[in-house]
């Protein structure tokens, strides 16, 4: 009998963008709305489950109006344990989901190494994490 093996790849179209501050996430929002002329609101937590507990995330969303490209701001540090593990020093990520260009990218980069609360701010390749499936939601 013929097995068919299927491979799951998952969707890992998504610019990543890592961040640390040590700002609360409400004002880290807030700074970024201003600074990046955006309107992060803030969304249903993520939950994920480790070890039969849950551990919630904070999450904000933004869309672009001119496209259909969503903008996420989460935090790493939930409640319980980190969204992404191997990253303990980021405190959140930005995920930009949908076509963004290279120079987009790094001049959003660069204006948010621009505020003074940031101590830095740069891309991370989604695909070389071992917990990336924690960003699929």
């Amino acid at each position: 009998m013929n097995r068919l093996t299927l491979k799951y790849e998952l969707d890992l179209d998504f610019v990543l963008i890592a961040i640390t501050s040590q700002l609360k996430d409400y004002m880290l929002c807030f700074k970024l709305n201003r600074q990046l002329n955006l309107n992060l609101y803030k969304i249903d937590e993520l939950c994920l489950e480790s070890n039969s507990k849950e551990i919630f995330f904070s999450r904000y969303q933004y869309q672009l109006p001119e496209s259909e490209t969503d903008v996420y701001l989460l935090a790493n540090k939930g409640d319980q344990g980190y969204l992404i593990p191997e990253m303990k020093r980021v405190d959140y990520f930005i995920i930009i989901r949908n076509y963004i260009s290279e120079e987009e990218v790094e001049q959003l980069i660069d204006n948010i190494n621009k505020l003074p609360e940031i101590l830095a701010a740069i891309e991370v390749d989604p695909r070389k994490l071992k917990s990336k499936e924690n960003l699929i939601f």
